[in-house]
């Protein structure tokens, strides 16, 4: 089929840029009127393959070539990924290879590009472009795309110099998936989909269209489509790119299953009862409290991933310093009734938080809060004039404005905020592969892998207190019998929404401490924040993460002195 010049600008452009769900957004809103131009055509000429040529190529790019351009190498080998990647040195020969690429292209040490399934006018190109790299020790990496032969699809090879031991070597990955095993268990678990619907969604992200896999499968083109919108129902995605772009990304973010460390046996946490009220809509809300009963009251906020206890010493020393600690174990947590549909989430959720202190008896307390928890605080405090005496926030989550403040994230966080910022009707399936992920890899795992890129977090959860407060605290969020998915979906589209006029006009004094290595809040970002809300007194600790309330808490209890009534 005949290419026109706006198609092929359009295909080239998806591979000319990393497409992250931020950039994703925009790229479809540049190329709009080019794709309604091609549809046009398409009507008119009876190209029916047209647009979805340039939706296979979209999710193709999408995700794996943001991994391509972010790669930090010094956190990861350069062969230590979920895509094909080999290693060429001058003389045109491979030096290096994962085993993604030795199975999908053939590309094996010691052999030449000449292995590789490609036509001999793209091989010159590919050796003309490593040559290039290698003689000009470019930075700026090169985008190459081909058609492998004796297939229908198209590959992208990224071409990047990578400095050795042995000088400098090219390194090329290519778009040619390995398919991680724990991720088809996440999936199943998640969405109770069949080896067969596995198997297609996996055909799907390998760039297969529809007729390919019916062929592949020995199946009509009909048996797939009715496939294909079971899956699409079971993931609650509303199209084949959607559903890929996801499943794409979950691979990218999740990476391969670290083995579970104990760390020695933990010291263990007096259990605590959990209390219940029923709302004025009927719904059950559960919380529970430690420290010394009738003691200054403080309200926490534990974060999103459900933190409600603290490390035994910390308990301890609450009920030493007359502190009343209470947890709300909010809606959709725990055994909490899910939150109904509401106008506006951060107010009815501070309308909880309001009703929880009338029930038991507290006229006026501290908020100390945890993440993205802060806007629930300043909710409250704002909602209820002299209920709340002052906020402190630990690794708190103000609102993000820029894109660039994305883009400083790590992997996992950006991944998952961007998307709850820019394709909110996709974190549904997000969390939900996600928590089961979680499940299946443990708790343990999973914390280990999302926060990988924070070494003061690790470091934090490798101390057993902290450990054991995090993982008996997050059974609300996650349990063997109970998934929070929903409720944090939704809390993560909720903090996108700009709550800066909120921030802005509350009056009560907010003290935060945010850790200079937070893999969701950049020391640049944090310093943003400082210029636009003078109001709030921030100060960056060197050497935490998210992590920093567990690492910090003696600090912390100390300069909530002066916040809590006396």
């Amino acid at each position: 089929m005949p290419m026109t010049d706006d198609l092929s600008d359009i295909i080239d452009r998806i591979y000319d840029v990393a497409v992250d769900p931020i950039r994703f957004e925009e790229m479809l809103d540049s190329w709009e009127p080019r794709l309604s131009r091609q549809r046009r055509i398409a009507e008119r000429r009876g190209w029916a393959v047209v647009v979805d040529e340039v939706e296979q190529h979209i999710r193709r790019a999408d995700t794996l070539l943001n991994q391509f351009i972010r790669d930090d190498p010094s956190r990861r080998g350069p062969l230590d990924t979920q895509v094909s990647a080999f290693l060429v040195g001058p003389d045109m020969t491979i030096v290096d290879a994962n085993s993604i690429a030795a199975t999908a292209l053939s590309a094996s040490p010691a052999e030449r590009l000449d292995c590789l399934p490609l036509d001999a006018a793209d091989t010159e190109r590919l050796r003309s472009v490593v040559r290039r790299t290698l003689r000009d020790g470019e930075a700026k990496p090169s985008l190459l795309r081909f058609n492998l032969t004796g297939h229908e699809r198209s590959i992208v090879f990224h071409v990047s110099p990578r400095a050795t031991p042995d000088g400098l070597l090219a390194l090329i990955r290519a778009t040619e998936l390995g398919w991680p095993e724990h991720l088809t268990h996440a999936m199943r678990e998640a969405f109770a989909l069949s080896a067969a619907e596995i198997e297609i969604v996996r055909a799907l992200a390998e760039g297969r269209s529809l007729k390919v896999i019916a062929d592949l499968r020995g199946r009509s083109l009909a048996t797939v489509r009715t496939q294909v919108a079971a899956i699409l129902a079971k993931t609650d995605t509303h199209s084949q790119t959607e559903l890929v772009r996801i499943t794409l990304g979950l691979m990218d973010v999740i990476g391969p299953p670290t083995t579970e460390t104990k760390g020695g046996e933990p010291p263990q946490l007096a259990e605590i009862p959990f209390h219940t009220m029923n709302m004025p809509d009927g719904r059950r809300y559960d919380w529970i409290e430690f420290g010394a009963p009738g003691g200054r009251p403080l309200l926490f906020l534990p974060l999103d991933y459900g933190f409600i206890r603290w490390p035994a010493s910390a308990e301890a020393a609450a009920a030493e310093r007359n502190i009343r600690v209470v947890v709300p174990v909010r809606a959709g947590y725990g055994r909490s009734a899910p939150q109904p549909k509401v106008a506006n989430y951060t107010d009815a959720t501070a309308a909880d938080l309001e009703r929880l202190l009338k029930q038991v008896n507290i006229r006026q307390c501290t908020v100390l809060a945890l993440g993205s928890d802060i806007r629930f605080a300043v909710a409250l405090a704002n909602a209820a004039p002299g209920l709340v005496r002052g906020i402190f926030g630990c690794s708190a989550d103000l609102p993000v404005t820029d894109i660039k403040q994305y883009e400083r994230m790590h992997k996992w966080h950006r991944f998952t905020q961007a998307n709850a910022r820019y394709a909110p009707r996709l974190m549904h399936f997000i969390l939900k592969a996600g928590f089961a992920l979680a499940r299946r890899m443990g708790k343990d795992a999973f914390f280990r892998r999302i926060n990988a890129g924070s070494p003061a977090d690790l470091a934090a959860f490798d101390d057993p207190e902290i450990r054991e407060a995090i993982l008996v605290g997050s059974t609300v969020s996650l349990s063997p019998d109970h998934s929070a998915h929903e409720a944090v979906a939704r809390e993560c589209i909720d903090s996108e929404i700009d709550w800066s006029d909120r921030l802005r006009t509350c009056t009560v004094p907010i003290r935060l401490l945010q850790g200079a290595d937070d893999p969701q809040a950049h020391p640049d970002t944090v310093r943003e924040w400082q210029q636009s809300f003078p109001n709030l007194d921030i100060e960056i600790v060197e050497d935490a993460g998210q992590l920093l309330f567990f690492q910090h808490w003696r600090r912390v209890l100390a300069e909530l002195e002066c916040y809590l009534p006396h």
